[in-house]
């Protein structure tokens, strides 16, 4: 049976002003549209979706009313009149169920953490910003005194007294230091673990130092760094120090039940805002671990698709031959099926620190004079891309500063030169800081970009005060820069270091707006429309799909995200408000609304208390281990 692809369709020329020609061109001499019909599936029955508006991202056809569905591909965008024109003599049925609403191509989220955003999301969410989730909203924290009193309900609302209460959110630098004390002033019989918002601390109650066994003995047995980062008379532990006593506490963070609960509230999260494809960059190494998310994620009835990018620094760390590198790597592919995949050819590597921690590796110093960190030797790094690019496979880099950025084009320059190869799109990930001129090397060396535009929203104004000052904080993600230049860019939350929100990181790259209400870096803004390609079309690029999805296209697969107005149309201060009505994923409809399950904030008690320790501490060493490429 012959089968029908984009390609075929871009041939028979369906994606212009002269779309709408018999479909029989697809296959030259065809007689009819039921012999198309015939090639695709035996009388296949076609849905037509109208809507309001169809933003397409077609430049050859940018705006639409109907497109049709058959096999969960798109097979005709146009007006209804001509699409049933065409369809005439073909078994279809014409859907109004979207008459009042905008179709535009599925959100991607082109780079989030699941696991890391479950252990958060399934965690009693006391954070510096609202989270918009869909069991409903949680406020922003306003001050220590709030966040004190919002989790001495969550504690008092617990019927068993042995169950562990486990809060995320807290910022130290917004409230003021949180000790053991607090805590104890809390309940000192409840067991009450604070991870803080950047998750690279932890705060324990003395309840939850007995649960786990942590004494002074104990800390006073970790390595001196573990121990400097330590402080047991607080409850206290942060960095290596949180390492060190992950063995102790794994089990009471990170249940395989607390994990279930939060993969299915991150899925509905996820939903909730239009998102119909994901990727995890830099995967998870443990098979159990992934098995666990597995078990939510590759399911059926999930809406939408998600891929494993390999995480290359620890494949590389662990293997001494290249060529094993190589195989490992291509083994993990076994790990996922379903509604899961391995990310084909592609993998993540790390430069520099991150930005939450100031930890970028930037060219002038920062203004206390501390200096960055690197998240890779450089010996390692250049091994890494050298084993990968040989390989054939697309690169993405974890880079924030524009001294880090130096070291990836210097990489890429000399991985061009020495083995040259064409449309490699090295992708760089996150791109806090970088130097005006850099963009046009970006240019030159055939780069792309994914930029965290809420970075810019979130940390602008303090880090004008702090650490980089007016003018490189105010031009972080130059996303303004990179478009005049015509280099491929697209957006991404990390959450949860964001969030997974793509209308709100719309609103994020189109605006520039910080927490105080002033335009950081005006001449850095983008258009409406760019920056909805780039969580659509751009960000499928990003990742070698744009044959397959983010724009609505003859062939594509049927990826749609219902919304209640358009996003390209509305005051750009107005885009993160427009609303998601639902998703439309390979042709199945799927309402926000009428989701048939939901995940509780308060997760399951483990059955008769037994834990899988090795399980557990898997978890959350994934979990730090993304934590701390971000800190």
């Amino acid at each position: 049976m012959p089968r029908i692809n984009r390609r075929i369709f871009l041939r028979a020329g369906l994606a212009g002003a002269t779309a709408l020609t018999p479909l029989s061109a697809a296959f030259g001499q065809s007689g009819s549209l039921s012999e198309l019909g015939t090639a695709i599936v035996p009388l296949p029955e076609v849905t037509v979706y109208t809507a309001r508006e169809i933003v397409t991202l077609d430049p050859a056809k940018p705006s639409a009313e109907a497109v049709a569905v058959v096999d969960g591909r798109i097979l005709l965008v146009g007006s209804l009149e001509d699409v049933q024109g065409i369809l005439k003599g073909q078994r279809h049925i014409v859907d109004t169920t979207f008459a009042n609403h905008v179709i535009v191509p599925g959100f991607l989220a082109q780079h989030d953490h699941p696991l890391l955003a479950a252990l958060t999301m399934s965690s009693e969410i006391l954070s510096i910003e609202d989270w918009v989730l869909p069991t409903g909203t949680v406020p922003a924290v306003k001050d220590k005194k709030d966040f004190i009193e919002r989790l001495t309900k969550a504690v008092e609302q617990r019927t068993d007294s042995s169950e562990p209460v486990v809060s995320w959110g807290y910022h130290p630098a917004f409230f003021g230091p949180l000790t053991r004390e607090d805590l104890d002033a809390i309940s000192s019989t409840q067991p009450i673990l604070v991870w803080a918002r950047s998750c690279h601390e932890m705060i324990l109650n003395s309840a939850a130092l007995e649960m786990g066994g942590v004494t002074q003995d104990v800390v006073e047995g970790f390595g001196a760094t573990e121990q400097a980062q330590s402080k047991f008379s607080e409850g206290r532990f942060w960095e290596q120090g949180l390492f060190a006593v992950l063995p102790f506490i794994a089990s009471i963070a990170a249940t395989p039940e607390r994990l279930q609960s939060g993969l299915e509230l991150t899925r509905d999260y996820m939903h909730a805002k239009g998102i119909t494809f994901g990727n995890e960059p830099g995967g998870i190494l443990a098979k159990p671990v992934q098995d666990g998310i597995n078990a939510v994620m590759s399911s059926p009835d999930m809406p939408f698709r998600w891929s494993f990018m390999p995480d290359a620094k620890t494949l590389v760390d662990t293997y001494a031959d290249d060529d094993q590198v190589i195989a490992e790597t291509e083994k993990l592919e076994s790990w996922y099926g379903g509604m899961t995949s391995l990310a084909p050819k592609q993998a993540k590597l790390f430069a520099d620190g991150a930005i939450y921690s100031l930890l970028m590796q930037v060219r002038d110093p920062y203004l206390d004079g501390h200096t960055g960190e690197w998240m890779m030797d450089k010996s390692l790094f250049d091994r890494a891309f050298r084993i990968y690019w040989d390989a054939g496979y697309q690169i993405h880099v974890h880079v924030n500063g524009d001294a880090g950025l130096d070291r990836v084009l210097d990489a890429l320059e000399m991985n061009l030169r020495r083995n040259p190869r064409y449309d490699h799109r090295t992708v760089l990930v996150h791109f806090a800081v970088s130097a005006e001129e850099q963009v046009q090397r970006i240019s030159n060396l055939g780069a792309i970009v994914s930029g965290n535009p809420y970075y810019v929203t979130a940390l602008s104004d303090q880090y004008s005060a702090v650490g980089l000052g007016p003018k490189r904080a105010d031009a972080m993600v130059r996303l303004g820069d990179v478009s005049r230049a015509g280099i491929s860019w697209s957006l991404h939350s990390d959450m949860p270091m964001a969030p997974a929100d793509p209308l709100f990181l719309m609103w994020c790259a189109v605006n520039r707006v910080t927490a105080s209400g002033r335009i950081a870096g005006p001449d850095q803004r983008v258009g409406a429309e760019e920056a909805l390609r780039g969580v659509t079309i751009e960000a499928a690029y990003s990742l070698k799909l744009e044959n397959e999805i983010g724009s609505i296209e003859p062939g594509k697969r049927a990826n749609f995200t219902i919304l209640d107005d358009n996003p390209i149309a509305v005051d750009p201060m107005k885009i993160r408000d427009v609303k998601v009505w639902g998703t439309v994923m390979e042709g199945r409809v799927y309402p926000v609304d009428k989701a048939e399950r939901k995940a509780s904030l308060m997760p399951p008690v483990g059955r008769d208390g037994n834990i899988d320790a090795d399980f557990a501490r898997a978890t959350l060493e994934h979990a730090l281990k993304v934590v701390h490429t971000h800190l």
